[in-house]
Formats: structure tokens, C-alpha cells, sequence
């Protein structure tokens, strides 16, 4: 499932191909049919991300949410566009591109009311300038810390890969409980977080390895994965950890796939290595 920085990056792609001008929206494949005649024609004035939402903006109050789930794909073009292949759920069409969305887990037209409720409903996102740290929801919390950052009710936006590899970066086990986190050690962890992410927003892909673990320093071969990125942890059970050389751990907690190094992140090891060169090398 894409994390927020791919949504961010949509968002901003679709202000850029679309914004100020009218656009032509059809549902090639049907099932988005009804919705698509109630903006089509209309002004295109906005597209927004929150957390894993996407938000398209339309003049008269109305907005189509996308949430892209697992098997979600956005794709885009100059005019003209081609002809619909497989199932495309949503085509929009301006002035100069064209834009197909398919297999999203939702895609619906909301009014104002229900764009509020939906953002109510989600955490902080590391993205926004407008999210506070949820720092007291996680500090008053006895669920593990690797689960409390992938409730998109508290931390919107923030995947698999960043649970993981913040946690790795952080030196924390992740089946700490979050009152047991130290204040100061969430607030460097939220804002690690929140420059990853932006990070991400920027490169297209997920990179979370210092300087100094990157496969031209340690002279290593580089990581062959869909995903894309150098990391730590995730996706790597029983290769040697970067910086210690312990084997990566890989179990389950929350229903998720959980990837962590046994030594530097021991529960009873308050500043390990890997935390101290987290703050240090970055």
C-alpha cells in the first residue's frame, strides 16, 4: 500500500496538470459513473493529501476521495489520451493531460462535511504543517510504539517501511509500549519521521540509511527491491544489520509484517548505537 509521501506526491502532480482549469470525468469502467457526471465539467480547484487520502477539490463544494489501498494505480499523460484498458475506474481529462485511476479501495464524491469528518478521524500527518506531534496519545498508550505508528488514527500517513525503519533509526524495540517511550526519545522520533518523509516527497522512493551505511561506503551491493530505497531493516530478515552485524529480525505484531535488529534495539538498551548515529550523521 503506498504511504503518505506517494500521496503527497500525487497531490501535487494533479495541482500541477489540472489545477484552475475544467476538466472532463468518466468512469470507463462504470462502477464510478454516478459520481463522475456530478463533477464533470466543473472547475478543478485543488487536490489535497491527508495521511493515505487523496483529495480532489472541485468548484461548488464537492470533492472525490481516493483512498488507493492495496492494489490502487494512478496513471497520467499528455493528450491524447488512449483508449481505456482494463478497469479503469476514474478518467479525468483537461486542457492538456489525461489522468486513469484504477483498482482503488474508494473512490467518492464528498461535500465539505464529509471531507471534515473523514480528516477527523485521522492522526497527525508528518506532512502537513498543520499536524500537532501526537505525542499524549502515544505517552498514555500500553499498545506496542510499532503499532501506535501505523494507526491512522493517530500517525496518518506513515506505512510499513517508515514504522519500521524510524523505529530502527530510534534505537527502540518495537514492542515498547508507548508510556514507556521517553518523551524526548518520540519527539527526535517524530521528527526523524517527518524528515523521511518529506524526503520521500522528494526522491519518489523511501531512503533511510546514514551516510555511512549506503552500499558506496560500506561497499556493499546495493538493495534489489520493487519498493525501491536503501533501509535498515525492512525486508531484510537474516541479512547483517549495517551497523552492528547482528541478523535482522523479522516477526509479526498488529497483523504486520515487523523487521528489527535484536541488538541495537534491545529493549533494556537506553541509547544504542544506531540511536546515537541517528542524531549524529543525518
Amino acid at each position: 500500500m503506498p504511504e503518505g509521501h506517494t500521496i503527497h506526491r500525487l497531490a501535487a502532480r494533479h495541482r500541477e496538470l489540472f489545477g484552475g482549469g475544467r476538466v472532463a470525468v468518466s468512469s470507463p469502467q462504470g462502477r464510478f459513473a454516478a459520481g463522475a457526471a456530478l463533477v464533470d465539467g466543473r472547475e478543478f480547484a485543488g487536490a489535497e493529501a491527508y495521511g493515505k487520502h487523496l483529495l480532489h477539490r472541485y468548484d461548488g463544494g464537492l470533492w472525490v476521495h481516493v483512498h488507493l489501498g492495496l492494489y490502487g494505480k494512478v496513471s497520467d499523460g499528455a493528450l491524447p489520451a488512449p483508449a481505456p484498458v482494463g478497469q479503469v475506474r476514474m478518467r479525468m481529462a483537461g486542457d492538456a493531460h489525461w489522468l486513469d485511476l484504477r483498482g482503488p479501495t474508494a473512490c467518492e464524491v464528498f461535500d465539505q462535511q464529509q471531507v471534515g469528518e473523514l480528516i477527523a478521524r485521522l492522526g497527525a500527518d508528518p506532512l502537513r504543517g498543520d499536524s500537532e506531534n501526537p505525542r499524549e496519545q502515544v505517552l498514555r498508550s500500553a499498545r506496542p510504539v510499532f503499532a501506535l505508528l501505523l494507526d491512522q488514527s493517530i500517525v496518518a500517513g506513515c506505512g510499513l517501511i517508515y514504522a519500521n525503519e524510524v523505529l530502527f533509526r530510534a534505537g527502540v524495540a518495537p514492542t515498547t509500549p508507548g508510556r514507556e517511550v521517553a518523551p524526548e526519545r518520540w519527539d527526535a522520533m517524530w521528527t526523524d519521521l517527518r524528515e523521511l518523509m518529506r524526503e520521500g516527497v522528494v526522491k519518489g522512493w523511501i531512503d533511510t540509511v546514514h551516510t555511512a551505511h549506503t552500499p558506496e561506503a560500506m561497499r556493499r551491493a546495493p538493495r534489489v527491491d520493487r519498493h525501491g530505497g536503501e533501509v535498515y531493516v525492512y525486508r531484510r530478515p537474516g541479512q547483517p544489520c549495517h551497523v552492528c552485524g547482528t541478523a535482522v529480525a523479522r516477526g509479526e505484531l498488529a497483523a504486520r509484517n515487523l523487521f528489527w535488529c535484536p541488538s541495537c534495539q534491545r529493549p533494556d538498551r537506553p541509547s544504542p548505537p544506531a540511536a546515537r548515529r541517528a542524531r549524529t550523521s543525518r
